[in-house]
């Protein structure tokens, strides 16, 4: 999947103003209950890939009928919370 990851990256920014509060990058705040970093693009980067070919996996197995592991829920929902995304 190709995306437009600079865009992605101000889309972050936008919702981490607005769910979390003003701080700088690298930076730690509370989201959710779960510390995180304010991230930098280089670092956004990785883990947005990561955490959106896993949540297309996710919707593939339940497609499928498949069973899903707890540790993969607990997985996911750690990656979209530093991504300041919503978690299945």
């Amino acid at each position: 999947m190709i995306e437009d990851l600079p865009a992605r990256y101000h889309e972050y920014l936008d919702r981490f103003a607005r769910e979390v509060g003003s701080y700088d990058v690298g930076q730690f705040a509370k989201f959710r209950g779960k510390l995180i970093k304010k991230l930098s693009f280089d670092d956004f980067t990785p883990l947005y890939i990561e955490y959106t070919e896993m949540i297309e996996h996710y919707y593939s197995s339940l497609e499928r009928g498949d069973t899903v592991n707890d540790l993969v829920l607990h997985a996911l929902r750690d990656q979209a919370a530093s991504l300041i995304m919503q978690a299945p």
